[in-house]
């Protein structure tokens, strides 16, 4: 007999992936739901998540587009001819979208096939990019419905995904995280009705910790990949500025990246280098670690040259649920999480002394500070619990499946 339950093929770039722990969340939350789901992993990953396999793609099956591609173009021409009109139509933001495309794209005809034999009830592509590709492509040569998410980095990075607007103008839904980049893809001219702003989340809500009774020196920590978008030279000043205002600290700066190297010589330069400990990349477990340690999370984001930009960082809300405050700047959708005076603190990353302020009242003012924390942990168990957040985008799913 067939299965009552459809079955969902997820598609990501990269599955499980450390730095993408709210991915993983959303499938632990999905299964509970009783989600039949099948995984894919277009790039890395690959091997079994919580006992479900997880299908890496082989790179070495491109080589049989040398003949897949000639088959299903004399099958579908019209495809071949749209996917040879965008390519001789459009420029790609960058090499590196240019190829995460045309590996979507790779993906779906080797793949075609299988999907064909074993029909899933619905494609959903986690990011915009390559996923979205695969699932764009799934739909226009074997007719598979799909939805997709678009994340910041799919929608800002060198101006957005090469094909996302004609990737999205098709699905059934399309989900984001952020109010922010919904607005975004209705200014591009996707259909508001169908772009639904779904929270990631945890799985679990952790025991809020108690507020330390004496916070000085002042425990700050910052998680947060070392990439210019993080904003983290302007932290850096901002540790300088609270050495200099005589505020004792200690900071924890937790994560790794390409600016590592230069952000160490710069905190040298600066006279913090002591004061300043970067960890590099942690287990999730030793980033609650840091967390349970931590008095204050402090996010500096930025608009990146490139145009990328956070959306909502899962570290504020994380910190948010366990009664770490946090002072974040006001760039991309921190603010949906972060109101100043309510829930945290915002300031702007080129203002040092408004964070030297800032951080000096959390020091001191215990009321301040058990207000910020009641609001903050109440902002997460509404808007940030992953089984909640799964049961709504299953719905979407769902009506997508039965429409």
């Amino acid at each position: 007999m067939p299965n009552a339950t459809p079955v969902i093929a997820y598609l990501f770039t990269t599955f499980p992936k450390n730095t993408e722990t709210f991915l993983q969340r959303e499938i632990i939350a999905m299964r509970a739901q009783g989600a039949e789901l099948r995984l894919y992993s277009l790039w890395g990953g690959g091997g079994t998540f919580r006992g479900l396999p997880v299908a890496r793609f082989n790179k070495w099956r491109l080589i049989t587009l040398l003949w897949l591609i000639p088959a299903e173009s004399w099958r579908r021409p019209e495809v071949l001819k749209q996917l040879l009109r965008g390519l001789f139509t459009r420029r790609a933001p960058s090499w590196l979208n240019f190829w995460e495309n045309m590996l979507g794209a790779g993906f779906a005809c080797v793949e075609l096939g299988n999907f064909r034999k074993h029909p899933p009830a619905l494609v959903h592509a986690a990011w915009g990019g390559a996923p979205a590709t695969a699932a764009w492509l799934l739909w226009r040569a074997g007719g598979h419905k799909f939805s997709a998410a678009a994340h910041a980095y799919d929608i800002y990075e060198h101006g957005g995904d090469w094909w996302l607007v004609d990737k999205l103008q098709h699905a059934a839904f399309i989900h984001t995280s952020t109010e922010m980049a919904r607005r975004a893809l209705i200014e591009r001219g996707l259909a508001a009705e169908k772009i639904f702003c779904i929270r990631r989340g945890l799985d679990r809500l952790p025991v809020v910790k108690a507020l330390r009774a004496s916070r000085l020196p002042l425990r700050l920590v910052c998680v947060a990949r070392l990439v210019e978008k993080k904003g983290l030279d302007h932290q850096l000043r901002i540790y300088a500025a609270l050495r200099a205002a005589g505020v004792a600290f200690e900071a924890r700066v937790v994560g790794d990246g390409p600016l590592r190297l230069e952000l160490e010589k710069l905190a040298g330069h600066l006279g913090i280098g002591a004061d300043v400990t970067f960890t590099g990349h942690l287990a999730q477990h030793e980033v609650w670690n840091q967390l349970d340690w931590a008095d204050t999370l402090l996010h500096t984001g930025v608009v990146a040259p490139s145009g990328d930009r956070d959306g909502l960082p899962n570290v504020i809300p994380e910190a948010l649920s366990v009664g770490v405050m946090v002072v974040t700047s006001a760039a991309a959708a921190t603010t949906e999480a972060v109101t100043h005076g309510v829930s945290g603190l915002v300031a702007a990353v080129e203002a040092p002394a408004e964070w030297v302020s800032a951080l000096r009242r959390l020091a001191t003012d215990d009321a301040l500070a058990e207000k910020l924390r009641a609001a903050g942990r109440a902002w997460v168990e509404e808007n940030y619990d992953a089984h909640k957040n799964a049961a709504r985008l299953r719905v979407h799913m769902l009506r997508a499946i039965e429409s």
